[in-house]
């Protein structure tokens, strides 16, 4: 047992730094790729830059439905002075572009939506901007060349990167591919984290009978975080306060995983014994024991062999603050990726909020709107445990180590987590 027991910790480092050590030391792994049809890669992560292969569109088109023209023909056209030119057909979209006829100074043709823009013509006057009588129509507003035209290779070009390597697949992403008729591209496999709850008194939720010790709560959020993620998650169970029992544990998700989260045992009290088991694997450095945050003060990191080993709180909101500031980064970092943009909401803060000094904070706040006007209210400051905070809340307010607190009143930005009360009556 540690001789530093119910002593405190020895030193805390800040989060940035922490962070920083963590990802000095992690061996990027190498993660196999897997071939799949465009529209199931929603979510996973390209293997490789995927460019078109062809001009999207293909060739030059009509983008609204109207009137096929030589723009030259339009000049001067208004409601006083309209332009009158001759229709000689029609084209509609999905026909072959050699089977449209050509236009000449005075002509027209009626064209719709996606329909190949006829030889000559370089414009479309919009329907509503002419009225069609008898085999003529007269032009009431004039179109610069190329109006309402999507040139050929508008949207990609051949060669043009749709998506580059590491990118992860957004719906939009999927109609771009589409578009360039590319059926299969290469993605990630999903990394591979195996994740461990410590404690005598923690139970599996299919294993309580409401009766005898804690639901291992903590546990089942950070996997829906991790599979949220796009993370394969491998559940190690629950095991007791037992050093042999932890060592072979974290030993064997270390080889068949890219990482390791521990929850529970972190603290400094008799029977929080995760950071000692870690010590004692072979290959394995702690690089830090405790940072300067709340709530996930006992938030501790270690490198095994260049695999992360995540020793998280028990208490389920000091959890997500150590998922949020260490595991989901350190995921990204080893799977290639920039870090998404999280949404942030500016306003009013209700009431005053303190710091220590030197702690970066974590806390609960709701979100809501009145009128035009958008207030952010502390929901608690203490109780990393208590779990209807995460359930009530709709935002996080994170403060830095170098800021004090913020007073009543003070515009503060907070990262939206839920939908905004209020919001529909804005």
């Amino acid at each position: 047992m540690s001789k530093s027991k119910m002593k405190g910790f020895k030193e805390l480092t800040k989060v940035g730094d922490a962070l920083r050590l963590l990802l000095r030391s992690i061996k990027i792994p190498q993660i196999e790729c897997r071939k799949v049809f465009v529209e199931e890669g929603i979510g996973d992560v390209a293997c490789e830059k995927v460019s078109s292969e062809a001009d999207i569109p293909p060739f030059d088109r009509s983008a609204v439905d109207g009137y096929a023209v030589i723009s030259s023909d339009t000049l001067s056209a208004s409601v006083t002075n309209p332009i009158t030119l001759r229709v000689i057909g029609e084209v509609k979209a999905g026909v072959d572009p050699k089977s449209v006829p050509s236009i000449r100074h005075g002509e027209a043709i009626i064209i719709y939506t996606g329909a190949p823009l006829p030889s000559n013509s370089d414009a479309v006057v919009m329907a509503e901007d002419a009225t069609y009588n008898g085999g003529y129509i007269n032009v009431v507003r004039q179109v610069s060349k190329y109006q309402n035209v999507s040139k050929k290779g508008e949207d990609f070009s051949i060669g043009k990167t749709i998506i580059d390597k590491g990118t992860t697949i957004k719906p939009w992403h999927i109609g771009a591919l589409a578009s360039a008729g590319i059926k299969e591209i290469k993605v990630q496999n999903p990394l591979k984290i195996a994740i461990l709850s410590t404690g005598d008194e923690i139970v599996e939720l299919k294993e309580y009978d409401g009766e005898k010790g804690i639901v291992d709560s903590t546990k089942l959020m950070l996997k829906a975080l991790l599979k949220a993620d796009g993370v394969h998650v491998i559940d190690l169970g629950v095991v007791s306060d037992d050093i042999d029992l932890i060592v072979d544990r974290i030993r064997f998700g270390l080889n068949i995983a890219h990482g390791v989260i521990t929850t529970g045992g972190t603290s400094i009290g008799k029977y929080d014994l995760v950071v000692d088991t870690v010590e004692r694997i072979e290959g394995s450095k702690v690089l830090f024991n405790g940072v300067r945050m709340r709530p996930g003060k006992p938030t501790s990191g270690a490198i095994v062999f260049g695999k992360p080993v995540f020793m998280l709180s028990g208490f389920p909101v000091a959890s997500l603050a150590g998922y949020i500031s260490f595991v989901r980064p350190s995921i990204n970092y080893m799977r290639g990726l920039a870090e998404e943009p999280m949404p942030i909401i500016k306003g009013k803060i209700t009431r005053r909020v303190a710091n220590v000094a030197g702690v970066k904070t974590y806390f609960r706040v709701r979100i809501y709107r009145e009128g035009a006007n958008t207030f952010i209210e502390p929901l608690a400051i203490t109780a990393s445990g208590v779990l209807s905070t995460l359930t009530e809340a709709n935002g996080l307010l994170v403060i830095n180590e170098d800021i004090e607190g913020y007073d009543e009143g003070d515009e503060v930005e907070v990262i939206a987590i839920g939908p905004i009360a209020g919001s529909l009556n804005a």
